[in-house]
């Protein structure tokens, strides 16, 4: 066995994630498994980074379906360098960027109205005069846009 490759187990301690959860990102084509003599899996070095950006992209509510498609851009005949990582994180910026406005603006709603659900009739007369929000389509308009 080569330093670069990992064994399982040794992965498995490297990322966080229990075997089982690697076994099926292997089986998703997340990462690729090389297999031993004796049939046991070894992993490059560099799968321990491809994992962590799936646990980062899961955290940051991507769903696997979309860190799939971002991970697919990556070479699997080679190491993946700085500028392939690089291109990943350009084309996820707007995806992110998208996701910490509405935040925002969920935030900034939360005390007035989530708009318009309607939360009090009161205040509706304030931020939803007219149902202002309904006219402009169907759901929380104010944190949707």
């Amino acid at each position: 066995m080569t330093d670069d490759l990992l064994p399982i187990g040794e992965l498995s301690r490297r990322t966080g994630l229990a075997v089982s959860a690697i076994r099926y990102y292997e089986q998703r084509g997340l990462i690729f498994a090389r297999r031993t003599a004796g049939n046991q899996r070894r992993f490059r070095r560099s799968d321990i980074r491809r994992l962590s950006f799936v646990l980062i992209a899961q955290r940051l509510g991507l769903g696997l379906a979309e860190i799939e498609a971002e991970l697919a851009q990556l070479p699997q005949n080679r190491v993946p360098n700085v500028m392939d990582w690089q291109q990943i994180a350009r084309s996820l910026r707007k995806e992110i960027d998208g996701r910490i406005g509405m935040l925002n603006r969920a935030r900034g709603k939360l005390d007035e109205c989530i708009g318009c659900g309607c939360l009090s009739l009161q205040k509706c007369q304030l931020y939803n005069r007219g149902d202002s929000a309904g006219a402009a389509g169907p759901g929380p308009r104010f944190v949707l846009g």
